[in-house]
């Protein structure tokens, strides 16, 4: 991984059973590690076993795989706001 641990970046894992997701975090004070482990079935779409070992998730992307969808199906929804 070529991201630093402690400057707040946001790092997803998926179980070796694919049953469960792990997000770790660092928030100045310490380190945040949260997981969701389905109750029933496995996470089928992400990762690809011929994908790259480590991408970039956008917000949409990782709230879609947190609900057992495929973040490489999405297109970017967001645009940049102007300020006036």
């Amino acid at each position: 991984m070529s991201s630093d641990p402690l400057s707040g970046t946001l790092f997803v894992f998926c179980s070796r059973r694919r049953h469960a997701i792990k997000c770790l975090t660092y928030d100045g004070q310490g380190f945040w590690l949260c997981q969701k482990r389905l109750s029933q079935g496995r996470y089928l779409r992400w990762p690809t076993p011929d994908g790259p070992p480590s991408f970039r998730l956008d917000p949409h992307q990782l709230h879609l795989l947190l609900w057992n969808g495929d973040p490489s199906a999405t297109v970017t929804m967001w645009r940049a706001v102007q300020a006036e």
